[in-house]
């Protein structure tokens, strides 16, 4: 690295994905509620997401992006309830994904694995653990990926 940049790298940070809840499924929608998102306590520790914590919101089946803040839902309900303007963009049955991101540094960025929890339509998990995700097919079907 060039002695120019070497001191940048160290002072820098870096806005990383930290976790997800992949698909899951929206079970209720609170316009009339302050804004955030109610996640099963179960969720949130598979996922290591705090109360309070900034969550994106990303409807798979709408579309639409959001940010708000996690609140923690009953242990085993499989709540996942958008709360607030948010649930404009979001209703019951829609599947979305749940993502936090995390400043690190660039040593940190580099042994970092998110952490991916993949749920089913009730939203009970399937599988928790580091995050191994590969590029979608299109990269397959142009020959990038060999």
């Amino acid at each position: 690295m060039p002695a120019a940049t070497a001191g940048l790298e160290e002072a820098m940070r870096l806005n990383m994905f930290k976790s997800k809840i992949h698909r899951a499924t929206v079970t209720h929608a609170d316009v009339a509620y302050e804004g955030s998102v109610t996640i099963d306590r179960d969720l949130l520790d598979a996922a290591g997401i705090l109360p309070f914590e900034a969550v994106h919101i990303w409807n798979a089946t709408r579309g639409t992006r959001l940010v708000t803040y996690a609140l923690e839902g009953p242990r085993g309900s499989g709540a996942i309830c958008v709360n607030g303007a948010a649930a404009h963009l979001n209703t019951p049955g829609d599947i979305v994904i749940l993502a936090t991101y995390a400043e690190m540094t660039p040593e940190e960025a580099r042994a970092h694995r998110p952490t991916v929890v993949r749920v089913d339509t009730k939203n009970r998990i399937v599988r928790a653990g580091d995050g191994d995700e590969k590029p979608g097919p299109v990269l397959d079907s142009v020959g990038i990926l060999g």
